[in-house]
């Protein structure tokens, strides 16, 4: 590949993988409704990516996309807004990219999709660890945004044939963050325990996007993603045993491992987490952006 264009190229992972993408020899055409600083693409296009005007400018000469461009949040908008502007994003860019005749593209699904962690009525998951097969229940418009993503991707692979994986990630902060959430959620572990208290560091995030770009995937697979371990240092089965006793476990988990199932991430991306905040593995923002100079 030789032009990626990467959308909400100013967020904090859109951003990310942009240095990354960079950083591996690829050029790349950043889009995003403005540029709060330097970027490293070559290319930048500032507007909308619900415009399917704006798309189609920031469409020229790609190979391939990595969809960001979103409302991250259910609290960032109205619910009106947040499903708006999500489904008609993705819509957007993956119809473009699919008349354009891009055949690849990466889209950010989320956790969320399942609906349990954001689900207003405190409702759990029926198992871990969580999985692309995970019944979902939602009952907030952000955790259906990323659902319906989904299905607009599969819909852009049997329409025009584009392969579109789409990488639901659990919460993707740097490393320094990661731990001060942590510490955080030490005194109330409950409030992550719809999501399995689950994570993965900036590094292995964009790590995933590079290989979801690069896999040899066809269709619309939906791959979960998380470190190996979880966010907090207590050993998983007792985590789900007190904070989540409705939910069963679908295996025996041993010490702190992931509540979430990452196999279709090592058979279909080859793609494993490398990385965890509790053994001195994380990459730091700080020393990764000096290696790249």
């Amino acid at each position: 590949m030789s032009r990626i264009l990467v959308t909400g190229a100013d967020g904090e992972i859109g951003r990310a993988v942009s240095e990354s993408l960079v950083a591996a020899g690829h050029s790349v055409t950043a889009l995003s409704l403005s540029f709060s600083s330097h970027h490293p693409a070559d290319r930048l296009v500032e507007g909308d990516a619900t415009s399917p005007d704006v798309v189609d400018r920031a469409m020229d000469d790609v190979d391939a996309v990595a969809h960001f461009a979103a409302i991250p949040h259910p609290t960032l908008g109205t619910p009106i807004d947040v499903f708006r502007v999500n489904t008609a994003a993705t819509f957007t860019v993956l119809t473009r990219a699919g008349e354009r005749g891009v055949r690849r593209a990466v889209i950010a699904s989320s956790i969320n999709a399942i609906g349990y962690p954001n689900n207003p009525h405190g409702a759990f998951p029926p198992a871990f660890p969580l999985d692309a097969h995970t019944p979902p229940d939602i009952a907030d418009a952000y955790s259906l945004s990323k659902l319906v993503d989904e299905r607009t991707a599969a819909y852009a692979h049997r329409r025009y044939g584009l392969d579109v994986v789409a990488l639901r990630f659990p919460l993707v902060k740097w490393p320094d963050v990661l731990r001060d959430v942590a510490l955080e959620f030490e005194a109330d572990p409950g409030r992550l325990a719809r999501e399995g208290w689950a994570y993965l560091t900036m590094h292995d995030a964009t790590r995933a996007v590079q290989r979801a770009l690069d896999a040899d995937v066809v269709g619309a697979p939906v791959i979960p993603l998380s470190a190996a371990d979880t966010l907090l240092p207590v050993d998983s089965a007792e985590l789900v045993a007190r904070y989540a006793p409705g939910t069963v476990l679908a295996h025996p988990v041993v010490g702190r491992a992931a509540l979430v199932d990452t196999s279709a991430a090592r058979d279909l991306l080859g793609f494993a987490p490398s990385e965890s905040i509790h053994d001195g593995t994380a990459t730091e923002r700080a020393s990764l952006i000096r290696s790249e100079r």
